[in-house]
């Protein structure tokens, strides 16, 4: 069975915003490694869109960001939009039933599952569907943006930290 887990950078007051603050080479490593072991990502159309920039090689990109698109385009990817009529190569569009069509991911797949974005991250915890959440903290204070929990913080029980590089820290919540 397939364990859902939300994971994305946050700025010190609770922010994720992808144009405020990039990955340091060592942090992004760590993300290529993460998606060659993930057994797929679940977006909510706006991250999506973002991530399809992925999809196409860029001549300029270095030997990690090539790493980190082979490993993106290889994972199955399914996206919840009632308004995208198509998705990109190796994606599912969800258009309804978020629930149904969420647990039976999670019972035909194993392995993890990255859920990416703030706003489907909140619908697939008020369902009750995220098995771990991970703040990826950076030191920076952005004073707006999207939060990190686009609702009310679930309870939740810290489960491990760790330092990734030397500015990152890692918080790993369950559910409590």
């Amino acid at each position: 069975m397939a364990r859902l887990v939300f994971s994305m950078n946050q700025s010190l007051d609770g922010y994720v915003d992808h144009t405020a603050f990039a990955p340091s080479p060592v942090l992004f490593r760590h993300f290529i490694e993460e998606a060659r072991g993930q057994a797929g990502s679940v977006y909510g159309r706006r991250m999506y869109e973002i991530m399809r920039y992925w999809d196409e090689d860029h001549p300029e990109w270095d030997a990690d960001e090539n790493a980190f698109a082979v490993a993106w385009r290889n994972q199955p990817k399914w996206v919840v939009s009632r308004s995208l009529k198509v998705a990109g190569p190796n994606a599912t569009l969800i258009e309804e039933n978020l629930e149904g069509a969420i647990r039976e991911i999670k019972l035909t797949r194993d392995g993890e599952i990255e859920v990416a974005g703030p706003d489907l991250a909140h619908s697939l915890t008020k369902l009750g569907l995220i098995d771990e959440y991970r703040i990826y903290l950076h030191p920076f204070v952005l004073g707006h943006g999207k939060p990190y929990f686009a609702g009310p913080r679930p309870p939740l029980r810290l489960i491990a930290n760790d330092r990734i590089d030397e500015s990152v820290i890692r918080l790993v919540y369950v559910p409590a």
